[in-house]
């Protein structure tokens, strides 16, 4: 992978708090308004991944290890010595990584809508996607991805117009990185890592996610010795269905931390 630096929004005062963003998305897709409710208790710090928002593409496939040194390079830049680790779907096996390499910097993770590895069914998610974008056709994408990271009663809610803005966003929106780090998703495998995380840990899981399921969650869970479980009324996008008890779930744990 590229050496250069991943750009990085840092926002807040307080202990230190370093976002895992998801495959094909960006700080600010993966975490919304999360962001500015996360930094009135926390100093956050919130890397894009290479080919994401203004960092470059990586020249080499990218690494989950790389990528977990190169977040905790952003915290360094941002100053900060210790730091919890919120992951959010991919980003979540990222933060696994990054607390098992640097055990004396990471406090705490909370690994949302997350996965140690994608199953067959991802895997399918993830080759339809890819396969899609191939295509050259990228509002057949993004319904596509409106379809399976909403839950159906949120999609059932909207208007005919509102979902054609929320395609439209999402067209407009496509990192040029997406199948890097789509890739990177379908070879990441952080199962023989869960059983020696000793820093307390929360699973947040999405009932209704068609992305990553919560079968995913359950197997961190299980994994992790003595993690916490909790589960939202949510699809895949949490930040859209659930940014307030999202936020509020996250904030409460590290504060019992």
């Amino acid at each position: 992978m590229t050496t250069s630096a991943l750009t990085a929004l840092v926002r807040g005062t307080g202990p230190g708090l370093l976002l895992a963003h998801g495959a094909s998305s960006d700080i600010q897709d993966s975490f919304g308004p999360l962001v500015d409710r996360l930094a009135r208790e926390h100093t956050v710090v919130g890397p894009d991944y290479p080919g994401s928002g203004a960092t470059p593409r990586a020249e080499k496939p990218l690494t989950a290890d790389e990528l977990a040194d190169q977040l905790v390079a952003a915290a360094d830049r941002a100053g900060l010595n210790t730091f919890a680790v919120l992951g959010f779907s991919t980003g979540s096996p990222i933060a696994v990584r990054t607390a098992i390499r640097h055990p004396d910097r990471v406090t705490a993770l909370v690994l949302s809508a997350g996965l140690a590895r994608p199953n067959p069914r991802l895997r399918l998610v993830v080759e339809t996607w890819r396969a899609l974008a191939a295509a050259g056709d990228p509002r057949s994408l993004a319904a596509y991805l409106v379809l399976i990271g909403w839950s159906a009663r949120w999609l059932d809610e909207r208007s005919a117009t509102e979902l054609d803005t929320l395609i439209e966003a999402i067209t407009s929106a496509l990192p040029a990185g997406a199948d890097d780090q789509l890739d990177l998703l379908t070879r990441i495998d952080v199962r023989a890592d869960l059983g020696a995380i000793r820093v307390p840990t929360l699973v947040v899981a999405a009932a209704h996610d068609q992305v990553v399921s919560s079968a995913h969650s359950r197997e961190l869970l299980a994994g992790i010795p003595g993690a916490r479980y909790v589960e939202l009324d949510s699809g895949h996008a949490l930040a859209d269905e659930r940014p307030g008890e999202w936020a509020q779930i996250v904030i409460d744990f590290l504060a019992d931390r």
